[in-house]
């Protein structure tokens, strides 16, 4: 029996390789929105990134979100995601 291959993926603030379901899914939709993506089946460009507050905090420090897509990213987008991510601080 042949084992399946898992889905590698980079996490875009620590550069570590995890499988993609370890990983959360950060999406730029056709229409220029940012959504967080936990299924990772919405459609649009992806980046991810680990289910860690150090990460978050070094995408959001660093703006690597701008990096990852290409394009200018509001920090209203980054406040949205740390929201999303642990709630209300």
């Amino acid at each position: 029996m042949e084992n399946k291959k898992i889905p590698m993926r980079t996490c875009i603030a620590c550069r570590s390789e995890k499988p993609k379901r370890e990983l959360i899914r950060i999406v730029k939709t056709s229409d220029n929105q940012f959504k967080v993506d936990r299924t990772g089946k919405l459609n649009g460009r992806g980046a991810y990134l680990c289910d860690d507050k150090a990460c978050l905090e070094k995408i959001i420090k660093k703006k690597l979100l701008k990096v990852a897509f290409g394009v200018e990213v509001p920090d209203s987008v980054y406040l949205e995601l740390s929201e999303e991510f642990f709630g209300k601080e």
